[in-house]
């Protein structure tokens, strides 16, 4: 473990919470300014806030991060994110935290020394991924909160790259950028800022045809925060390196007394060791009295689930304390020169940074000399500054008058020059890097063609998960390809390449640790068989497959974003086959997206969370049986809750894996009566994604699209949502 390496970081709202976090001992702050931040509702910096807290963090040795961390439409990242990003650029920004793969790539290309942090909101989940981001020049990962400690270890092991991992504060239920469910329902996005929380409402639950017998209101996704105060030298023995408080919408109180208790027992842990640390009782309450939701956990480090890390209740505690919030003050060695006939010459310096100043002139005392003490009280006046005296000399004449103005001057002065000073080494010059695209954050679209209009109906895919709808979708006609899970595939490969259809191998949504035995030995086998690639789901399973030589042959879906050009053109980059269009953007936003290499979701029942957690293990027990499960939320819409208790799907149940649920949209999401909207955006490939439906269903679902896309006909009647097709997302 490198001590000096470890860091503390805290949250920051606003400048106040700024300020309490210094002075409670944090390294480093995070904090979001007026755009583009995941916390879209809390106060957040204006400009001239974040401007001034970078240098004040610097001028006391810390760092400041600024969260980019949200989804970036074309007219955002093409005519905002430079201008609003480089005046913090030359102010020495440490890092900006980032979610999307478009700005990953325009602030590599466009800010060449401003140090990258992955977001949890990109979902890293694995030593792979970890690896690839490494390659593309990330600085640092914000690992997935649902990570074991044995899961950091690896990623570690497999990268020199900094982890960060959250240490306290609230948990999603849902895998961070993973979650739909605020965006589809209400409008408000996760992936902007805007998250409205569904996961902390009451929802009955039913498994089987039979109802939870538990609280009317059961919030059935609502976590306790995760507190994890006791398990410090084990996650810093993981490889983690900086400790991350989440807590940006919370008062400044919270702040400080976190940031103050977690400051006490790192230092103590750094000072002591790992066999030396004990936490008091008194400060496991304090930190349950700040804020609680049913209790606290240690999170995901040490369990994979369970009802014990669930609060199933919105109620939020607090208790009767209050916590002092200090102001930090930076420690000052100073000398005060004062003879006749000269200037006040006051010389200071601050961790190896020095400065003077000087001021009037020293006079001869007419009457009675100024005393010393005099003259100390009135140089000990730094106010607001952010330094205090740690030890001032005074060399002065024993006959001498100085006027207050002049000693308040050369103070003021002093200080200022000394800030100046300190803040210097951080400053840049802002030299835009050059791309064939870009002119300092403008982008020109005049090398690309438009987007197709009209012409050929676009080809036809289907992804299912089920044996016997598979087999329909192999023998259908007028199916171009299909996408299978590994079992489905196993059982269905030579019926669809005998029906001419091109099959996919359908990947985990979520991959944690290796796939099974012979996994990709199989698959590479399949391959030669006439197999034409993966559909691709997060990041860990794509960089798998990049390792392998495998990444021309992926098709990514939805799930890893390209909301905006910078993002369509790293995957294109990458040689991917095709991505997937954003389910968030709108018709309009997607009339501006290059979607020639797309294939677009028109039919399926949307994935509104990937959680970790498991309703049915929490309150049914678990079988490992890959069941579907219900929530009826206030408005008596049912949400399918599926148990993917196997997720890479090889038939195996012997095996443990690491399971999870995703919760679908209770409406089925359709664009049947939208085709001319839909080949209008110039897409290359339509879907339809079964999940929970029935092999009859699915291919009277099959045969109303292709009689519509492919055949001309009038749109048949049924109920669809159109998501963010027409209202979109912001």
């Amino acid at each position: 473990m490198n001590k000096t390496k470890i860091e503390l970081l805290a949250p920051a709202g606003s400048y106040e919470a700024f300020e309490a976090a210094l002075g409670a001992g944090a390294d480093a702050i995070y904090a979001g300014g007026e755009l583009f931040g995941a916390r879209a509702y809390a106060k957040n910096f204006e400009q001239e806030e974040l401007l001034r807290a970078i240098d004040v963090a610097h001028i006391h040795g810390k760092k400041l991060y600024l969260t980019v961390n949200t989804l970036l439409k074309n007219r955002e990242i093409d005519g905002q994110l430079a201008d609003y990003l480089r005046p913090y650029y030359e102010a020495g920004l440490d890092a900006v935290i980032v979610q999307d793969m478009g700005v990953f790539s325009f602030v590599k290309k466009m800010f060449p020394g401003l140090p990258v942090h992955v977001s949890t909101q990109m979902t890293v989940t694995g030593p792979a991924g970890m690896k690839f981001l490494e390659n593309l020049g990330a600085d640092r990962v914000v690992a997935a909160r649902e990570l074991s400690l044995k899961e950091l270890t690896r990623m570690h092991e497999a990268s020199p790259i900094e982890i960060e991992a959250f240490v306290h504060g609230a948990l999603c239920y849902s895998y961070s950028g993973q979650c739909l469910m605020s965006s589809i329902l209400g409008g408000r996005s996760g992936n902007r800022g805007r998250c409205a929380q569904p996961c902390r409402l009451p929802y009955q639950v039913s498994c089987d045809g039979k109802k939870y017998k538990g609280s009317v209101d059961l919030c059935p996704l609502s976590l306790k925060d995760i507190c994890t105060i006791e398990i410090l030298p084990e996650i810093l023995a993981s490889g983690v390196t900086s400790l991350k408080i989440e807590g940006r919408m919370k008062q400044s109180n919270y702040t400080a007394g976190v940031t103050r208790i977690y400051r006490k027992y790192l230092d103590l842990l750094l000072e002591k060791g790992p066999e030396h640390y004990q936490v008091q009782e008194q400060d496991k309450k304090y930190l349950l009295d700040l804020f609680n939701r049913g209790g606290s956990c240690t999170g995901y480090y040490e369990m994979q689930n369970g009802p014990s890390m669930m609060a199933f209740s919105n109620e939020k505690k607090t208790g009767d304390v209050q916590e002092k919030i200090k102001k930090r003050k930076e420690k000052i060695y100073g000398k005060l020169i004062l003879f006749p006939g000269s200037p006040a010459i006051l010389e200071v310096s601050c961790r190896g940074t020095k400065a003077s100043a000087c001021a009037g002139e020293v006079q001869f005392a007419k009457n009675q000399p100024m005393e010393e003490m005099r003259i100390r009280q009135q140089m000990e006046k730094l106010g607001n500054t952010p330094f205090e005296w740690e030890a001032l000399e005074i060399e002065m004449d024993n006959h001498i008058f100085v006027p207050m103005k002049v000693l308040n001057e050369v103070r003021r002065e002093a200080m200022e020059t000394l800030e100046n000073a300190l803040v210097a080494p951080y400053r840049r010059n802002c030299e835009p890097g050059s791309t064939d695209s870009v002119s300092v954050g403008k982008r020109t679209l005049s090398h690309r063609s438009e987007n197709r209009k009209g012409g050929n109906s676009p080809a036809l895919y289907v992804s299912c998960e089920e044996l016997q709808t598979a087999h329909a979708m192999c023998r259908a006609e007028g199916v171009t390809g299909v996408y299978l899970p590994y079992s489905v595939m196993e059982e269905c490969l030579e019926e669809g390449l005998a029906g001419g259809k091109e099959m996919y191998l359908s990947l985990p949504h979520i991959v944690r640790g290796k796939a099974p035995e012979l996994f990709w030995e199989n698959a590479e086998e399949w391959l030669e068989k006439g197999m034409k690639g993966f559909l691709v789901r997060n990041l860990e399973s794509y960089a798998m497959l990049k390792e392998r030589g495998l990444s021309g042959l992926c098709v990514c879906d939805h799930s890893l974003y390209t909301w905006n050009h910078e993002a369509v053109d790293f995957w294109k980059r990458e040689g991917i086959l095709r991505n997937t269009v954003p389910l968030e953007l709108n018709e309009k936003e997607l009339r501006h997206r290059d979607n020639r290499d797309s294939e677009m979701l028109v039919y399926g029942r949307l994935p509104l969370m990937h959680s970790a957690q498991c309703v049915r293990k929490n309150l049914f027990g678990c079988n490992q049986n890959e069941e579907t499960l219900f929530l009826k939320d206030r408005y008596e819409k049912d949400f399918p809750v599926v148990c993917y208790c196997h997720p890479w799907k090889t038939g195996n149940t012997k095996e443990k894996s690491i399971c999870y649920n995703i919760i679908y949209n209770s409406l089925p999401y359709g664009l049947l009566a939208e085709k001319e909207q839909v080949e209008a955006l110039g897409i290359s490939c339509i879907r339809l994604s079964f999940t929970t439906e029935k092999a009859s269903e699915a291919m009277e679902i099959l045969r109303e699209f292709q009689e519509t896309y492919l055949w001309g006909k009038k749109a048949a009647k049924r109920e669809y949502t159109k998501g963010h097709f027409k209202r979109g997302a912001e």
